[in-house]
């Protein structure tokens, strides 16, 4: 909501720089690089409903500081903070699994991830994962176009007033229709339920060793970092990841100014246009949580030992892999030719679609492949996505 904004965010705090103009919007992704290490190891500490709670808490205070921030330095510090605070459904929605009794899987844990590997099977889990990616890129794509109006006929404070007003929402709802969903902390509840009835201290839950929290938040910093500098398939991921995540924020924080200064639109119409990222992002979302499942449930049958494996969430990704670089093309020549303002839109909505597709199926397959271990990978891969998120927006206002 923030980008269509920017003009007028430069002109009240007084900047000249484009780069300083850029760190006010792609710092909130930065945020997203850090938060994950910490409050994912708390989720598994304090529980799923918990950290997300306290965290949305955090982010509806600091946006709503957002919107009084007298200086620029005071909005890149709330927003900041307020990025802390929305990266943990990202931390925790995602996280990897928890050992579960040897007896359900070869290898001792259970294949998922923080709450959708609570709640879904690995043959269920692409349809789970496809529509809950969408939302965070389905919000920046919307998101603009709301910030766009706002910033033209109110004032550009009311864009962080508002998201806290429908967040507050989201946060009362979640007292209440909020559950959890981590199994350790589950029965935990129930092991002092039991012993405040029975009066019995010496039960216990095969997890009762697995909740200290200094250790988790140093393995949570530590082991995806070792994963990134050591394994070849998390760093070729991650870096991929990483560009088309970057060139989705490069083209985030500069659409607005594109169709302000070739097409000559007003900003409130220009934030229109993220329509066809929204288009996009949908169509990828639906198509690959339909496709994905339905490719992995029929290799998987035809495997002559008729096991799920992690390539087996891959073959998907080589359609969104063309789609990036076409979509991207497309609108970057199309804008340059001044062509009809419907091309550049055409080809925003076919990149967005490649990128649902690419980010579904690499957080699938690391989900699968590496199990146990899966938390600090995705960690690995969304530390250098974070911050190709945060970095490539710096150098949008020169390209």
């Amino acid at each position: 909501m923030v980008a269509p904004a920017l003009p007028v965010l430069d002109a009240e705090f007084h900047i000249t720089n484009p780069v300083e103009s850029q760190i006010m919007l792609s710092i909130f992704i930065l945020a997203y690089a850090v938060g994950p290490l910490f409050l994912g190891p708390l989720s598994e500490v304090y529980g799923r409903s918990l950290v997300i709670q306290g965290a949305n808490l955090f982010y509806v205070v600091f946006n709503t500081a957002c919107g009084g921030a007298k200086t620029r330095v005071q909005m890149t510090v709330f927003r900041f903070l307020a990025g802390i605070g929305g990266s943990a459904p990202l931390a925790v929605c995602l996280r990897g699994p928890y050992p579960i009794d040897p007896a359900l899987n070869s290898n001792g844990c259970q294949v998922g991830g923080g709450v959708l590997g609570d709640l879904f099977d690995s043959k269920d889990r692409g349809r789970a994962i496809a529509i809950y990616t969408l939302m965070p890129l389905l919000g920046p794509a919307i998101g603009p176009i709301a910030g766009g109006f706002i910033a033209e006929n109110i004032t550009w404070r009311w864009i962080f007033y508002a998201v806290s007003c429908f967040d507050g929402l989201v946060l009362i709802l979640g007292i209440f229709l909020l559950q959890e969903t981590y199994a350790p902390v589950l029965l935990q509840r129930k092991k002092k339920e039991l012993i405040k009835q029975t009066n019995n201290n010496a039960l216990h839950t095969q997890y009762d060793d697995d909740h200290k929290l200094v250790a988790k938040l140093g393995t949570g910093f530590t082991r995806p970092f070792i994963l990134l500098f050591t394994q070849p398939i998390v760093q070729a991921l991650a870096i991929y990841m990483a560009i088309t995540y970057g060139l989705t924020y490069l083209v985030l924080s500069t659409l607005s100014s594109v169709f302000t200064s070739v097409y000559h639109e007003s900003i409130g119409i220009s934030g229109l246009n993220y329509i066809s990222i929204a288009v996009g992002c949908f169509i990828g979302a639906q198509t690959s949580a339909f496709v994905t499942d339905h490719v992995y449930r029929k290799l998987t049958a035809r495997d002559p030992e008729g096991k799920g494996r992690p390539e087996f969430r891959i073959p998907f990704i080589l359609v969104g892999a063309a789609f990036v670089p076409t979509g991207i093309l497309w609108y970057g020549w199309s804008a340059e030719a001044h062509s009809h303002w419907i091309v550049p839109n055409l080809g925003m909505s076919v990149f967005s679609a490649g990128l649902v597709v690419v980010m579904t199926s690499i957080q699938a397959y690391i989900l699968d492949t590496y199990a146990r271990y899966a938390a600090s990978a995705l960690a690995a891969v969304g530390f250098l996505r974070a911050m190709a998120g945060f970095g490539f927006p710096l150098f949008a206002p020169a390209m």
